[in-house]
């Protein structure tokens, strides 16, 4: 396989930064973790870095390779200056147990294989299933590199907080693989403060911990007009409109606020979905089965649409289920909606709530309460005076929040790591 890759210009640029990157998720995919990765590795490449991402064939969250991929056993494409390179995994539904971890782990073994055959100076493998980790340790060890694990959930905490899978013997086995792994990289980049301290807690060195939150791309997401061409389609004109952009996932407890959306009686409030997910037609479904009108699903856009979309809504809804896990996360909704200076309703406790509180950039429910859930939706719609000070907040946020100081914090933090084990071994 080695000779397939064909990656002979690494000696050209021998004196830039090798950066070797392990992920699932990768553009054409539009999820958090995708985005962030893609964003940061192309800051990197600006910064002058040599990056190279092993991923999968394009498939979340259907578990469908997306049209113009196969699942091929090797791919490789140059993407804005990323060198990609695509394996072959065991393709599955972003729902279930038993096959995901047929995915993670075929996946783990082929990024690795193809891994054996590049150069580089540091691996980074990233969460939210640690899988990627298991083939970053591998590298780490066979070629003498320094490997980072960043941490974007606590999985596989985060699958018992969902229903997935109660404790029994193989989630118990899953972490105590989960902490050896966090034990064994050379640093940790956590995505929150809650994060550091559930690590901390369990026994790992805060030293090695580093916490490089999410944020939004501020040329890409920006106050700007309505879509009237999208509005007008969609059928939102004078309608005060509550948006939910991404995953409909089991985590995100779509299902109450479908059933909440029943009990509102003001016709001007209208609701738009836009994405897919594990529980995308269960939701579908029951708003059929309730007959809602005041409420429009729409499939994926790409990426780029995106911000025409949120231009289109009053209100970003942000919600999870309610869970002890869900406090520690940051939806990265957060920093997209309030670079566009949309207010947001936020389903979610802990770090999150702390997070919009502090900046003002939008008001929170009780997680599956439905009637603080409605009552916040009144406020927002009523309160011009309040709604004002909530969009100023946004912008806040984002400003403190821009993804391209925060790629290049963690780049610096990257270098560290290399120039630390340079230090060491006295040699490259």
């Amino acid at each position: 396989m080695c000779p397939a890759l064909d990656i002979k210009d690494s000696e050209k640029t021998s004196r830039k930064l090798r950066l070797l990157f392990i992920t699932d998720n990768f553009p054409p995919e539009i999820n958090a973790p995708a985005t962030r990765t893609y964003e940061h590795c192309l800051e990197w490449t600006k910064l002058g870095a040599d990056v190279t991402v092993i991923t999968c064939n394009p498939n979340f969250p259907q578990g469908k390779i997306y049209s113009g991929y196969s699942n091929s056993l090797l791919r490789k494409e140059i993407t804005n200056g990323i060198k990609v390179i695509r394996v072959w995994s065991y393709i599955a539904a972003n729902k279930g147990f038993l096959k995901r971890v047929l995915d993670y782990a075929s996946f783990s073994i082929t990024s690795f294989i193809a891994g054996l055959c590049l150069s580089t100076d540091i691996i980074i493998a990233t969460s939210p299933q640690f899988f990627t980790t298991f083939s970053a340790f591998g590298l780490s060890k066979i070629k003498r590199k320094p490997w980072v694990f960043e941490l974007r959930d606590l999985w596989p905490e985060s699958i018992k907080a969902v229903g997935a899978m109660s404790r029994n013997n193989p989630i118990n086995l899953l972490e105590k693989i989960e902490l050896f792994m966090y034990r064994n990289s050379d640093i940790i980049i956590a995505l929150t403060d809650a994060f550091k301290r559930n690590l901390v807690s369990r026994g790992i060195d805060p030293d090695k911990i580093r916490v490089i939150p999410n944020g939004s791309n501020l040329e890409l997401f920006y106050p700007r007009k309505k879509n009237q061409e999208i509005s007008a389609r969609l059928g939102l004109d004078g309608k005060f409109v509550i948006g939910y952009i991404g995953t409909h996932g089991m985590a995100h407890g779509l299902e109450f606020i479908v059933n909440s959306i029943s009990k509102i009686s003001d016709p001007t409030i209208h609701f738009i979905f836009i994405g897919d997910g594990a529980r995308k037609n269960e939701v579908i479904r029951l708003a059929s089965r309730k007959h809602l009108r005041n409420i429009t699903f729409l499939e994926p856009v790409p990426k780029n649409d995106v911000p025409d979309y949120l231009s289109t809504i009053d209100v970003s809804l942000v919600p999870l289920i309610k869970s002890e896990t869900f406090k520690t996360v940051l939806p990265s909704k957060i920093f997209e909606s309030a670079a566009m200076a949309i207010p947001i309703l936020l389903g979610v406790e802990g770090q999150a709530r702390e997070l919009i509180e502090k900046y003002n950039a939008g008001i929170s429910f009780k997680p599956e309460n439905e009637d603080d859930f409605i009552d916040k939706i009144g406020v927002l719609k009523k309160n011009k005076m309040l709604y004002k000070e909530l969009q100023n907040g946004c912008s806040m946020l984002s400003k403190e929040y821009n993804r391209k100081p925060l790629a290049m914090k963690m780049f610096h933090e990257l270098n560290d790591v290399v120039s630390l084990r340079l230090g060491r071994n006295g040699c490259r």
